[in-house]
């Protein structure tokens, strides 16, 4: 079978919503608490989790949900912006290359939907293995930032990547 993204359905809030608000199903470095159970039933009402300013889509493989990949415009001047990404894989699934396949088909769907001329996507350290896949993906690892993230009570560094798109020709 192929990796795919797919816009979400109704039918899919439910497993978006373990994804994001169990820390089982999250995992250590998306556990963030729990949130409103209401939030993704309002996004979808309000745009399919589509929208101009960033949006939402599952990670699939025929019929079976693997994931979600998200992203959010990120401003980077008074005039432009860029893509911030992230990506939540199901716990059953992680370990298999699907995440690594899915920020690929992200970017080439971002950058061939939009005018931007980057798509960054950070992680924090102690995060090797989406740092792994990030740079299997095709992102270039541009440092740490100190002190970035809050998450379990303390205060977390990051790693930012980034891919542009001439990165692409090579």
């Amino acid at each position: 079978m192929t990796i795919a993204l797919h816009p979400v359905g109704e039918t899919d809030l439910p497993f978006l919503n373990l994804l994001m608000s169990d820390p089982d199903a999250s995992g250590t470095h998306q556990w963030y608490g729990f949130m409103n159970p209401h939030r993704l039933r309002r996004l979808w009402d309000e745009n399919g989790m589509l929208g101009d300013e960033g949006g939402t889509l599952l990670i699939v493989e025929g019929d079976e949900r693997l994931g979600l990949v998200s992203w959010r415009k990120f401003p980077t001047s008074s005039i432009s912006f860029c893509w911030e990404m992230g990506l939540i894989v199901a716990p059953e699934h992680r370990g298999k290359g699907h995440g690594t396949t899915a920020q690929r088909l992200l970017v080439r769907y971002l950058f061939d939907h939009s005018p931007v001329n980057r798509v960054q996507a950070g992680t924090e350290v102690s995060n090797v293995a989406e740092q792994r896949a990030l740079e299997k993906a095709g992102f270039t690892r541009e440092g740490v930032l100190r002190g970035i993230g809050f998450r379990a009570g303390e205060w977390h560094d990051g790693v930012m990547y980034s891919v542009i798109r001439s990165d692409l020709d090579k």
